[in-house]
């Protein structure tokens, strides 16, 4: 009878798996780790059990590393890989979004006697120009007089406002990449603020300047801080309404010479949007009258006018290299729009689209939990294993290079872009990056210095990830750059 130990049957299993698939073929346990790697974990005062990895060539040779591969994770947002695949693939590369003008009567002369319906249709690109033209094409066919009011529409999800009732992320619920969107979407469901202060004074407005919109700063005050560091006295604004205004009351305190633009999602949706439509209108010399609601566009109505976003292939680069919660958690909505079945909440939907997509083409769930689709989460997890079989079976798809252009650039742009500056890597992969405050991640694509293409995922969860996890996973990549 013959003993093996385990570091003999492990040297056997290695054999046996060169040349074989990747599920099989790397083969770096933890005390193998590369040096660089094992001494930036070391630096960050974490070890190899809070890192999960796998780095392999993409042709599937018997080189690479392999950590932890099939527990679930925290991703990040790299989270949105999967959603931007299974979107390429669900949706199209061209499909795009809309926003719709109708009316439930046809316009008399100049007149629509009726209320004008603003209806949303996940439209990505709707900003304050893009409104502004969706309502000159409407005053071009020759209406002027709306005496119904303006009546909002943002059911095509369920439920229509999914901001409503939820629990903030984070301390910071105002900052853009926070807003939770909703089938409108108006801007992002955000306004711009431009923030200055001088030695004695703090000013601040808001854009667009809608009328009905005040700001109260009376209580904000400064202090001799660095403006970079403008958040750290920052309070959460309250916004008070009254016969129809919106004063923003900003408080807190603000750095002495300091100026500083940031987006807010603190104005209601609802208010800003109709205070938009009826300045943009009365500047184009049309009348509106009547109330404004919120509801659902009656069947039969007409298309007066619309307005279209961008191809989706244009939008997943936003969504990647920017990392743009929002946006993304709208194409994950936008996944579950035709799965739906009827009063099933949208979110659930898209769960299944992407799991239907994944045992489509192999993939285990196990361990998969699914939230919103961009990673700003405390519940989503999916293992390294799983994404690195999102991304092989990408790249085996029509689709491959609109997902591969959406990919950050390492040390080039995105949120890769001050990154691994200098080193091998730079230029020489395409990787989204994750962050949350017990979760940094990468995935993507790395050449080597043979131009040969490795998939990488590597994953960090720890307490202090967000501060100290970083040099880790760049000493993964960097490593993977050098190699011959």
């Amino acid at each position: 009878m013959y003993f093996l130990s385990l570091r003999s049957i492990k040297k056997s299993v290695m054999a046996l798996c060169v040349g074989a698939m990747a599920g099989c073929a790397t083969w770096a346990p933890d005390d193998q780790l590369p040096t660089a790697v094992r001494q930036a974990l070391q630096t960050a005062g974490m070890d190899a059990d809070d890192l999960g990895l796998i780095a392999m060539p993409v042709a599937g040779n018997a080189r690479g590393l392999r950590l932890h591969a099939q527990r679930a994770m925290q991703p990040g947002s790299t989270m949105k890989v999967v959603t931007t695949a299974v979107a390429l693939d669900q949706l199209g590369s061209n499909t795009r979004s809309r926003t719709d003008l109708l009316a439930a009567v046809s316009p008399v002369g100049d007149v629509l006697a009726g209320p004008l319906y603003l209806r949303g249709g996940a439209d990505t690109d709707l900003d304050w120009g893009a409104l502004w033209t969706l309502l000159r094409q409407l005053r071009e066919t020759g209406v002027r007089h709306i005496q119904g009011g303006l009546v909002v529409d943002r059911s095509l999800f369920l439920p229509a406002r999914l901001d409503i009732g939820v629990p903030p992320f984070d301390e910071s619920p105002e900052f853009q990449y926070n807003a939770i969107p909703d089938a409108l979407y108006l801007n992002g469901n955000v306004m711009g603020f431009a923030l200055a202060a001088d030695t004695s004074k703090f000013v601040a407005t808001v854009s667009p300047a809608l009328p009905g919109i005040q700001i109260d700063s009376s209580a904000m005050e400064l202090i001799d801080r660095p403006c970079a560091a403008w958040e750290d006295g920052w309070k959460i604004p309250v916004v008070q309404y009254q016969d129809g205004k919106a004063t923003v009351v900003l408080a807190g305190q603000f750095p002495r010479k300091c100026s500083q633009r940031t987006d807010l999602n603190i104005v209601d949706r609802q208010w800003i949007t109709s205070a938009a439509v009826r300045q943009i209108w009365t500047q184009l010399g049309g009348q509106l009258d009547g109330a404004d609601s919120d509801g659902a566009t009656p069947a039969g109505a007409t298309v007066l006018a619309t307005h279209h976003g961008r191809p989706f292939a244009e939008v997943a680069r936003g969504m990647m290299k920017r990392s743009d919660n929002p946006l993304t958690r709208q194409t994950y909505l936008r996944l579950g729009l035709k799965a739906a079945k009827p009063h099933e909440p949208t979110l659930d939907a898209a769960a299944r689209v992407v799991r239907d997509w994944f045992a489509a083409r192999g993939i285990a769930t196990d361990g998969l939990v699914l939230d919103n689709g961009s990673g700003l989460s405390r519940s989503e997890r999916i293992s390294p294993q799983q994404m690195v079989d999102v991304l092989n079976s990408a790249r085996r798809g029509v689709h491959w290079p609109d997902l591969w252009a959406s990919l950050p650039l390492v040390g080039v742009d995105g949120t890769m872009s001050r990154r691994l500056k200098g080193s091998a890597a730079e230029g020489r992969a395409r990787l989204k990056s994750g962050t949350l405050k017990n979760a940094v991640a990468v995935a993507g694509y790395v050449l080597d210095q043979n131009d040969q293409p490795w998939v990488v995922v590597a994953m960090v969860n720890h307490d202090a990830a967000a501060v100290k996890g970083r040099p880790v996973l760049d000493s993964i990549v960097e490593w993977v750059a050098s190699q011959k």
